[in-house]
């Protein structure tokens, strides 16, 4: 199915102006700190632009904001009223898409004008992770309405899959090399690969029945990732085979195993969203963990921009963090 809904939506304000974030809070030797965002709101899921601006969302809030952390100052815009932003993104040209997880919307603003282009969703009705795919399309995720789509950012039009007969609540979703889409669908224990081009779907499943993985990851050699928060595991599929490793967490069986992501060395970096809240570094080399830091609140979702080096992420008690990663030895 192909269709095409494009509205636009004038700003109500003039762009805003920056204000003067608070010192952020050094957290550990690793280099970790955190920024305080005034307008709370549960801030997450910061991505960096080309020019070293830091964007996130208050989705409760109903807000998109920036952070200039070398000037340590924050800025807000405001959208549409009802669309509680729960992911974004921003391209080369600097415009920052953003998923309107309540009014099934994915939409796109100038930082300049602070005008926002809008382009509806149909059934897919709560848009709820990004992710480009590096061809002029932008890939999501649609959790309570079952659904994976794919938006051409030029025309507007998209496409949709059912990833599963039942409600699977698709959640992450990752590109690996090849530009293949992966999708955690957290109310089962599936991962799904999708075709680019067909749309065909293959299945793969984690280490247990009970196994429940909101975000995923795919390294360079191919293996998929994926945190098992419902039994406190890391766990790895091998494409290939279809054979699943799976390593504890440092936190145990109630560490919760939230946000995922990698480096530019290939380690992976997951966050225990339970009792005791930490940003967990793994070497899939070594097969051992190697970092945990304390952090304030949970994490929901990372990017590590390797240009600086540093991974970013948004937190529960409405910050914005930034751990500094270092080198590996070997």
């Amino acid at each position: 199915m192909r269709m095409l809904f494009v509205g636009l939506l004038a700003a109500a304000v003039a762009v805003p102006e920056l204000i003067v974030a608070q010192t952020p809070s050094v957290g550990s030797a690793d280099a970790l700190e955190e920024w305080d965002v005034e307008w709370g709101g549960r801030t997450r899921d910061p991505y960096v632009a080309p020019d070293g601006i830091v964007w996130f969302v208050g989705q409760a809030g109903n807000y998109i904001a920036l952070l200039d952390p070398e000037a340590e100052a924050l800025r807000r815009y405001e959208i549409e009223d009802g669309t509680n932003p729960h992911n974004l993104l921003v391209d080369d040209d600097g415009f920052v898409w953003y998923a309107g997880n309540r009014n099934g919307r994915i939409g796109k603003l100038d930082p300049t004008t602070g005008e926002t282009e809008i382009f509806m969703t149909g059934e897919a009705r709560d848009p709820h992770t990004l992710i480009f795919d590096g061809q002029g399309g932008i890939w999501f995720t649609s959790q309570q309405a079952n659904r994976v789509g794919r938006l051409d950012m030029a025309t507007g039009e998209y496409e949709l899959v059912t990833p599963h007969p039942e409600p699977s609540r698709p959640y992450g979703i990752v590109i690996d090399d090849e530009g293949n889409p992966w999708v955690s669908l957290f109310n089962t224990n599936q991962v799904i690969r999708i075709d680019p081009q067909t749309l065909e779907i293959t299945r793969f499943e984690k280490a247990e029945e009970s196994s429940r993985a909101r975000r995923i990851e795919v390294t360079s050699d191919g293996y998929v990732w994926y945190g098992d928060e419902a039994r406190g595991y890391l766990g790895r599929i091998d494409p290939s085979t279809g054979e699943v490793s799976e390593y504890l967490m440092p936190g145990g069986e109630d560490s919760r195993p939230y946000a995922l992501t990698r480096d530019d060395q290939d380690r992976l970096w997951i966050s225990q969203s339970g009792p005791d809240k930490h940003l967990v570094g793994f070497d899939p080399r070594s097969e051992q963990f190697f970092s945990v830091n304390a952090v304030s609140e949970t994490i929901r979702h990372m990017m590590f921009d390797d240009r600086t080096g540093a991974m970013w992420f948004g937190t529960d008690a409405n910050k914005v963090g930034r751990l500094l990663v270092q080198a590996a030895d070997h």
